[in-house]
């Protein structure tokens, strides 16, 4: 998402695989056009992706049908919550349990005191976990969480799971030559609209654009923005060298800048046009233009042929906005740092923030348990995770390339199931 926070950060539309690809960045120009193109940091052996290791995913559970509901009033409950097995066996051995526990103790403060729109959890719920969690050994993590959680699964289980990262692009905080591309902050006049304020029937639902005298129309689109529509107002965050990576950086929602002078700086989601995306990975497979589909085969394609790449992400009227992070991050939507291998961005109407998640998948680099600690536009519906591999060439491979399916559960809090009629 997310993002997004990461999903603030993930511009609630980062899905760093394939295709459904969304908000963009600058235009498409040759890499280092207005001038010479600066060093670039190392991208782990070009446009690769990590050779998936297969693995035989738990199945599902079996389930009575679920209930049908609309989708804008469907949550964890009304999709059918099934109790799970005993997870203690269940737990795979390794790190990824260890980097949990962290993010689950980062997680608690907001989790207790959190509304769960999934209808699974209150906030007491999570008291005991928590109070727990915070002087647990860590080298007895797996044990901590089949100790004080259950497992249910929500709807049918079945488990899709794409991947992000924190990307690193050339970039400069002043233009000059071989930094063209304008990085923007939020301008001042996007204004956005709370629609619940003015009739019951539009509650949770909001609006983005800007006031053009008496009239609320919607803001820039993305054609208009590269072209200039926000230039010379003092918008400039900072320059990329290169527009392919700053799209993809705009995918992902956040990422690090690395300086002329080798410094770093990390920036961060800070709103979209309120336009609506176009996923261009989908786009262009179905145009027969790509074959997998992948962030690779994309940045391949664009770079390739500029100016058509150019037309083709102004198909996509979103655009996201940046601001500078100078505390720890990137922030998932729970406004906590996220964790590297251990934080999923996940629907809040399936999967309590905060959560852990037990994945079982046909690729291995993902089983195991992970942290809801961020959301995102295109990550809807049970059981569709986003993974966060963390910044740096293998985190870009792996996400890149990281499309899995398989089995989810979440873990509540022991009595959660019993309150939700499950025996």
């Amino acid at each position: 998402m997310s993002l997004p926070s990461l999903g603030g950060v993930r511009a609630g539309c980062a899905l760093a695989v394939a295709l459904l690809l969304s908000a963009c960045a600058g235009g498409v120009i040759p890499p280092g056009a207005g001038g010479p193109a600066p060093s670039r940091p190392p991208r782990g052996g070009g446009e690769t992706v990590t050779r998936p290791i297969p693995s035989t995913p738990r199945p599902t559970l079996p389930t009575t049908p679920p209930v049908t509901v609309p989708v804008d009033t469907a949550n964890a409950v009304s999709a059918g919550v099934t109790r799970g097995p005993d997870i203690a066996d269940l737990i795979p051995s390794g790190e990824r349990s260890r980097k949990a526990l962290q993010a689950f103790r980062l997680s608690c403060p907001s989790l207790m005191k959190r509304g769960d729109q999934s209808g699974l959890t209150q906030g007491a719920d999570w008291n005991s976990a928590c109070a727990a969690a915070s002087s647990w050994p860590e080298a007895s993590a797996n044990e901590f969480f089949s100790r004080h959680f259950e497992a249910v699964q929500v709807g049918e289980g079945k488990a899709f799971v794409t991947g992000y990262y924190e990307p690193e692009i050339a970039g400069s905080r002043t233009r000059q030559p071989g930094y063209q591309v304008p990085i923007y902050r939020r301008p001042p006049n996007l204004v956005d609209v709370n629609l619940g304020l003015f009739s019951d029937s539009l509650k949770g639902k909001t609006i983005r654009g800007k006031v053009d005298g008496s009239n609320f129309v919607p803001f820039d689109d993305r054609s208009q923005i590269v072209s200039g529509s926000l230039a010379g107002r003092g918008l400039e965050l900072a320059w990329a060298a290169d527009p392919v990576e700053l799209f993809f950086l705009q995918v992902q929602g956040s990422g690090r800048l690395i300086l002329p002078d080798g410094g770093v700086m990390r920036i961060g989601y800070d709103g979209q046009n309120g336009r609506d995306y176009t996923g261009i990975g989908k786009l262009m497979k179905d145009r027969g233009l790509i074959q997998a589909g992948s962030m690779q085969d994309i940045m391949a394609y664009l770079r390739a042929n500029p100016a058509e790449g150019a037309a083709i992400m102004d198909e996509n009227k979103s655009f996201v906005f940046f601001r500078e992070l100078t505390g720890a991050g990137p922030l998932g939507a729970l406004g906590v740092p996220v964790t590297p291998e251990a934080t999923v961005a996940a629907d809040p109407k399936y999967v309590p923030l905060g959560a852990p998640v037990l994945l079982s998948l046909d690729r291995a680099e993902p089983n195991g348990i992970w942290i809801a600690q961020d959301t995102g536009g295109a990550i809807k519906g049970a059981n569709r995770f986003d993974s966060f591999w963390g910044a740096g060439s293998n985190a870009r491979m792996i996400a890149g390339g990281m499309s899995a399916r398989g089995s989810a559960l979440i873990l509540l809090p022991l009595g959660s199931a019993a309150r939700l009629g499950q025996p």
